[in-house]
């Protein structure tokens, strides 16, 4: 459990923040960017939160599963030293196959109900899709930030799946929020040239 006494210790001042595993690294660290977007994302999520709760039970309870899940994933990437892991003496909290492969199950579960495209997608529709579809974006942010890590360090390949797949299921789930897709807003290319 973590406890917070107090909420500023200055150690962060001189642009600096501590890692998981007690090192000191640069606030513009490809690591911190990583999970600062993942941070993000979370918050986002949490706005999305505000229209679920009115719109169906599921959905609210689906999301509130991602947000815990990117608090676990925001964990994962602030640990470097994968491969020290086993050296821990604790259960170092990683994302795991069985997350990304959940992801899989539930897209393909909306997908199945979903109209089919027909044309691109404008972020829109109701509150709520337009929340995920933002989130979505986010999504893709920080999965761009976890792989430019992973070209200089060691990062958990399920994590950045995680992302890859977490942010398919924000576009389903934005579709899913605008009636099954039959209340999305599909581009029209070329639709304000004279």
């Amino acid at each position: 459990m973590v406890v917070l006494n107090k909420i500023y210790t200055r150690t962060g001042d001189t642009g600096e923040t501590a890692l998981a595993n007690g090192a000191r690294t640069s606030k513009a660290d490809p690591r911190v960017a990583a999970y600062g977007d993942v941070d993000e994302l979370n918050a986002i999520l949490g706005v999305a939160r505000l229209h679920a709760a009115s719109s169906a039970d599921a959905v609210d309870t689906a999301i509130a599963r991602l947000q815990n899940e990117l608090f676990d994933l925001g964990a994962d990437l602030a640990k470097p030293d994968i491969e020290k892991d086993s050296e821990a003496g604790y259960p170092v909290l990683r994302i795991i196959p069985e997350q990304v492969t959940r992801l899989e199950v539930e897209i393909d579960e909306m997908t199945a109900i979903l109209e089919p495209l027909r044309s691109f997608i404008l972020p829109g529709g109701s509150a709520l899709a337009a929340h995920l579809h933002h989130a979505r974006t986010v999504a893709r942010r920080a999965e761009r930030q976890a792989v430019a890590l992973m070209a200089v360090e060691t990062v958990n390949p399920h994590a950045v799946k995680y992302l890859n797949r977490l942010s398919d299921w924000l576009f389903a789930a934005a579709r899913m929020a605008n009636a099954a897709g039959r209340d999305d807003v599909l581009w029209v290319p070329g639709a304000t040239r004279a």
